[in-house]
């Protein structure tokens, strides 16, 4: 658990980013703002072997940018030896694979700041369609178009042995997670509201909501997500457990969970 924050920072955390490890693969499930100083706590950057991306929110992309920049200007990355480091031919290239559409959308970003092929250049990136199964080394991952302001997908992450996380990412109470999550080992779901929005379209959950999407799911663990430490976590707790009779707690920086 690298950030559980929403789309501004706790103090001293980090906006959404969740490190998944299978037995040989290293995957990074969102990027957010703050996510890669904390990446870089727990493994070495070149060593993740692929980012995916749940849709073009800041709070979910924004870190590429350093971690960009630290694949095309670290001194270990470079053609030729700098500060003791022998030089190499083949730099890390991690996969990026992002939503329908967010290549362009990151090509105008960097563009803006002066350096249009900064993650094309820095990734192996590729567009993922949401109704495709992806095998990243020896871990599986799936898509669900769920509702938000921009298309926004939910995230599987399966291992060989069998063990699903569920990712719900952003998202207004819909029953298109009721079959995808189905059974899921653990659901991450963001609790963001302490009430729904008041007006226009809905686009976040409240920790009621998301107790009741952990019930429909059936899912054997739920953790809050995308929460602020400015909310009670205490009474986040308790609406979502008014829903959900399994065991429930809120996302905290550099937890770890076994599925």
């Amino acid at each position: 658990m690298l950030g559980k924050s929403p789309s501004w920072q706790d103090a001293d955390g980090a906006c959404s980013g969740y490190l998944a490890h299978g037995e040989q693969t290293c995957l990074l499930v969102d990027c957010g703002s703050g996510v890669f100083a904390q990446l870089r706590r727990v493994v070495d950057y070149v060593d993740v072997d692929a980012v995916v991306l749940s849709h073009m929110h800041a709070d979910h992309f924004l870190d590429l940018i350093p971690y960009a920049c630290a694949l095309t200007y670290a001194p270990r990355q470079q053609p030729v030896p700098v500060a003791g480091w022998p030089g190499t031919d083949s730099p890390a290239r991690p996969r990026l694979i992002v939503p329908p559409g967010a290549g362009e959308e990151l090509h105008a970003i960097g563009a803006a700041v002066g350096q249009p092929g900064l993650f094309h250049s820095a990734f192996e990136l590729t567009e993922y369609a949401t109704d495709e199964t992806l095998e990243i080394g020896d871990l599986r991952v799936r898509f669900q178009p769920v509702p938000h302001f921009v298309p926004t997908n939910a995230i599987e992450v399966s291992g060989a042995g069998g063990g699903r996380f569920t990712y719900g990412a952003d998202h207004r109470p819909t029953d298109a997670l009721d079959e995808f999550a189905a059974g899921t080992d653990l659901l991450l779901l963001e609790a963001t509201l302490p009430r729904p929005e008041r007006e226009g379209p809905r686009g976040h959950l409240t920790p009621g909501e998301a107790g009741e999407h952990a019930a429909a799911c059936d899912a054997a663990r739920l953790v809050l997500t995308h929460i602020s430490d400015e909310l009670d976590h205490e009474w986040a707790l308790a609406e979502a457990r008014r829903a959900y009779a399994g065991p429930v707690e809120i996302a905290l920086a550099g937890a770890v969970y076994t599925v």
